[in-house]
């Protein structure tokens, strides 16, 4: 019995830690940054990601980070070239933002997959709070936009 009681508080310590981790994005910043396939300046170049184009970090290396794309692609990116302002990019075909969190309210502008939008407000049931380059404020749905 008692092996089997440390086998399942193994499991269920590697499940609390797991949940603990949270999930890190930042953005690239006001110029374009070379996406790497190794951190370092003599590795082989990837693409050219867009300012303001969001990334999830998953590994900061000091001068170097380990970064996944909305497309799910890893590629290293010198840390120095992403901020903390944090922008979601559009995945549905066409998004309606609305002015509340909800289905019903008005429409302030719709929007179609691959425009950047930067965070006004964390997700709340569903919605998030964003802003467009050109001033726009509302809701879209969590679910429409990578990056959250």
């Amino acid at each position: 019995m008692t092996i089997l009681r440390k086998i399942l508080f193994g499991i269920t310590a590697l499940s609390l830690s797991a949940a603990a981790v949270a999930i890190d994005f930042k953005s690239v910043g006001m110029t374009p940054a070379v996406m790497f396939d190794a951190p370092g300046q003599k590795a082989r170049k990837i693409y050219i990601a867009p300012p303001g184009m969001p990334v999830e970090i998953v590994l900061d290396n000091g001068d170097w980070s380990r970064v996944r794309d909305v497309s799910g692609e890893l590629s290293w990116v010198e840390s120095r070239q992403l901020i903390d302002q944090r922008t979601l990019i559009v995945e549905a075909p066409v998004a309606t933002v609305r002015a509340t969190p909800s289905d019903t309210a008005a429409t302030v502008f719709t929007t179609v997959k691959g425009v950047v939008l930067s965070l006004a407000e964390p997700i709340v049931s569903g919605w998030i709070k964003v802003r467009h380059k050109d001033g726009e404020v509302g809701y879209i749905k969590a679910a429409e936009v990578w990056g959250e």
